[in-house]
């Protein structure tokens, strides 16, 4: 049975996110000592387990997972990789896909963050200019990460408690995933390049027009003409090959652009908009708390505070 303290999280959160792994957590007698949604898909929870002995079982979640041991698990191990244990600073990566077993003995306290592999889609082409198919999560277990570590240790130490709070966090946590597409990124198929899709050139071609045209309307035409293909076979290559439609690939990158912009520079806002491609100030500010939960100026408050 679940604790009520994950239960009354559990039942607080089931609308707004169905993370397998977090769903597993609170059927068993785990404690969640805290819980955020973090926006963009990302979500973090801390949990409590004390137990003699108990086994969690994992089955293709369909999401990844990061796990930091932050305390205790000194006799908790995995069934597939027998002889390695827990102990604080120890890091697990979970992806999508995996299965897993684990023997819970005695006390752990560990973070969980929760993200999607659309994650790594993105990542993949526009800070590794990599095939978004070619890559995935690593399956790994008990391992040391000083990086990793260290962003974990933040994002524990920082308070969760309101949107200011989990705004902050959310940056933090899009930090680690870069870092997790970095050093604990696996090859899907180590047969070569995925079939069908664009050619690495062309879908680097698309990629840079995209980046150096965000400011003004970008068509499927325009894109089409770019990779010498017709609409249709266009908009069935990109999908395939950035993982997302053109036109959800345009407004992400226009976001990101967004964020960056608000984060470091010091336009103002209706220029910020103008340079992303927005139509006016008033899209822009709908459709950035639609995706940040803030309109641009508290973003840019909170980030700078």
């Amino acid at each position: 049975m679940p604790s009520a303290a994950a239960t009354t999280n559990h039942h607080h959160v089931a609308g707004a996110l169905a993370h397998a792994v977090f769903n597993t957590m609170a059927s068993t007698e785990a404690t969640l000592e805290r819980f955020a949604v973090l926006g963009d898909g990302l979500a973090a929870a801390i949990w409590q387990r004390d137990t003699r002995e108990a086994q969690t079982h994992y089955k293709q979640p369909g999401h990844h997972t990061l796990s930091y041991y932050m305390g205790g698990g000194y006799r908790t191990s995995r069934g597939e990789r027998p002889g390695l244990y827990g102990a604080p600073r120890l890091l697990c990566t979970m992806p999508d896909w995996h299965e897993s077993s684990w023997m819970v003995r005695g006390p752990l306290r560990f973070l969980h963050l929760y993200f999607m592999p659309e994650h790594f889609t993105r990542r993949a082409v526009v800070e590794l200019d990599r095939e978004p198919r070619e890559l995935t999560l690593a399956d790994r277990t008990y391992f040391e990460d000083g990086r990793l570590g260290r962003l974990c240790e933040a994002l524990v130490a920082m308070p969760w408690d309101d949107a200011d709070h989990r705004l902050r966090a959310n940056e933090l946590a899009h930090a680690t995933l870069s870092e997790l597409l970095r050093s604990q990124s696996a090859h899907k198929r180590p047969d070569g390049r995925p079939r069908g899709g664009l050619a690495p050139l062309v879908r680097r071609r698309l990629a840079d027009y995209i980046e150096h045209n965000l400011g003004g309307g970008i068509t499927l035409g325009m894109l089409a003409l770019q990779a010498n293909l017709s609409e249709f076979h266009l908009a069935r290559m990109f999908r395939i090959s950035f993982g997302m439609p053109p036109s959800a690939w345009i407004a992400a990158r226009r976001l990101d652009r967004a964020r960056l912009l608000l984060r470091d520079g010091e336009l103002p806002l209706q220029q910020v908009a103008d340079a992303c491609g927005y139509a006016d100030l008033s899209h822009f500010s709908h459709r950035f708390r639609d995706s940040l939960g803030v309109p641009p100026s508290r973003y840019r408050a909170i980030l700078r505070a």
